[in-house]
């Protein structure tokens, strides 16, 4: 990743909002950097919308500068548990390999949306929650498709080739869950807003048993901290 000697402060970057526990401290860490923070959702087809309306309360509550959602039918392909219905979402337990909830291309797309709009606000800075610890085994999350990503980002913008090197932030990206909880938690993030659920109900509450929530539910218990998560009964 290139450095940088310019100060964050009062930069605007562009910060993928998913509306889930990792993307909400990410905007936190971005916010705390200085950075001005454009926020971007994408309703892709997923199964529910709770997460875009969790995202829309986390950008408020973290003094987000703007925060946009942005519609793309990746349902029009399917090919994952998340946009397509006929699948049904894992929920026996985290396995090795990628499960049927990896979205195919989904955070190039995502990434490349960002970066249409930093371009636009003539931003230099892109956030992005991936982790690559304890998460689903998913290929666009590691370090080096973030850093391939990066560069192709600086061969692609006008504002690249004219000299002002564009950087993709993934600073959760080495952190095990409990970390990032006690992260999000020292920066004032209220993970009560927050939702992490593949399959999580209209209101926002989890189904406790799918990769994401178990991964999520085992972070809290190994930071310690009381997991404000609302669960469907039964």
């Amino acid at each position: 990743m290139h450095g940088d000697s310019h100060s964050p402060v009062g930069r605007p970057a562009v910060v993928l909002l998913s509306g889930g526990l990792d993307s909400a401290t990410t905007l936190a860490i971005a916010r705390a950097e200085g950075f001005q923070c454009h926020c971007l959702s994408l309703d892709y087809g997923q199964r529910h919308h709770a997460e875009l309306q969790a995202a829309a309360a986390i950008a408020e509550a973290l003094g987000a500068r703007e925060h946009r959602v942005l519609r793309l039918d990746l349902a029009g392909f399917g090919g994952s548990a998340l946009t397509d219905q006929t699948i049904p979402v894992p929920v026996a337990g985290v396995d090795a390999g990628i499960p049927v909830t990896y979205v195919p291309a989904r955070n190039t797309i995502m990434l490349a949306l960002a970066l249409a709009w930093a371009e636009v606000l003539r931003s230099r800075d892109i956030f992005v929650g991936v982790n690559a610890v304890d998460f689903s085994g998913y290929p666009d999350c590691r370090p080096e498709y973030i850093a391939a990503f990066e560069r192709m980002a600086n061969l692609a913008t006008k504002a690249a080739v004219e000299g002002a090197t564009l950087r993709i932030h993934a600073p959760l990206i080495h952190l095990a869950k409990a970390e990032i909880v006690r992260r999000g938690t020292e920066l004032g993030v209220n993970f009560a807003l927050t939702v992490s659920c593949y399959q999580a109900d209209e209101s926002g509450r989890a189904c406790g048993v799918c990769d994401s929530c178990r991964l999520r539910r085992a972070g809290f218990l190994a930071a310690g901290l009381v997991d404000p998560t609302v669960y469907r009964p039964g």
